[in-house]
């Protein structure tokens, strides 16, 4: 009986071990389950190695970390079934030499998704009465700043030390969609000494409702216009679409762009907006023009 319940557990492990595995069109995801931080909760970190990385390569690595990381690369995993398909996207680009071999980083979300996304000072910034409101429906304030903490101060030296990394700022690099668009934009503000440039997908402006408050896409704006980096040091990417939720994303991100050329910001040079007509909010628009944002942030042109 009890070789029968060892051969059991052995084959339960093996199976776990087995849906962990993440399937990629070229290059490897090396998983770190639950990885522990000082600053928020626990949750998985996916490490993807472009197609014929080589730890001792002389020039080393850029490095993009993306928001959502579960719905980046294995169907298995993404939301609904669906992926950004980021190793197919970045291996094609990179077979094409429109882009040097950049190792991606996706830190999962977690069911506290919208408080860790959500950029804390700008919220600081809400009436009373607005931020007891969100604080309500999302279960808690905004824990972003710690979720930056964890990003910058944990994970990123965890990979510059496993991996042949590029470390400075002009080398490294972050990304998401919807909230992951906040947060990025935010990330790029805080931490100015560390990320070089953002990709900002479907950016998520209103905060919270499609048509909720003016006053929380205004402190957004507020908090760009006196915290955005010199436009001659850091690059910023935004899109959106024009279906479902995205349809609701033009004239907010226009504020948005008057806020770039205010703080001197050219674009098509350190900044850009793109607008996909026909694109909806989610990850199979995203996979459509993924090239788009990478290009900027990754093209050697």
């Amino acid at each position: 009986m009890k070789y029968i319940f060892l051969f059991v557990i052995i084959i339960l492990t093996s199976m776990n071990l087995k849906s962990q595995e993440v399937d990629v069109f070229a290059g490897a995801v090396e998983r770190y389950p639950m990885m522990h931080s000082e600053y928020l909760d626990s949750r998985n970190v996916d490490v993807w190695l472009p197609e014929g990385y080589d730890s001792a390569r002389k020039e080393g690595y850029a490095v993009l970390y993306m928001h959502d990381g579960q719905n980046l690369f294995d169907t298995k995993f993404g939301y609904g079934g669906m992926t950004w398909g980021v190793d197919e996207v970045m291996t094609v680009l990179q077979r094409l030499n429109k882009i040097e071999p950049t190792i991606v980083v996706g830190v999962w979300n977690t069911p506290n998704r919208w408080r860790e996304y959500m950029p804390q000072k700008p919220f600081g910034s809400l009436s009373y009465s607005l931020k007891a409101r969100l604080r309500s429906e999302q279960n808690g304030a905004p824990v972003s700043d710690a979720y930056l903490k964890f990003l910058t101060k944990e994970l990123k030296p965890f990979v510059d030390k496993k991996y042949n990394t590029l470390p400075g700022k002009e080398n490294t690099f972050i990304m998401g969609s919807s909230m992951g668009g906040l947060i990025s934009w935010y990330a790029a503000c805080e931490y100015p000494d560390v990320f070089g440039a953002a990709g900002c997908v479907s950016t998520h402006w209103p905060g919270a409702v499609p048509e909720g408050p003016d006053e929380i896409p205004q402190a957004f704006f507020n908090y760009l216009d006196k915290n955005m980096e010199p436009a001659n040091k850091q690059r910023v990417y935004f899109d959106f679409g024009t279906e479902t939720l995205d349809a609701f994303y033009e004239p907010l991100q226009k504020r948005a762009d008057s806020v770039m050329r205010r703080n001197g910001f050219e674009e098509g040079k350190n900044w850009t907006t793109r607008k996909f007509a026909g694109h909806k909010h989610d990850e199979a628009s995203w996979n459509k023009r993924l090239h788009e944002p990478l290009l900027f942030l990754l093209g050697k042109e």
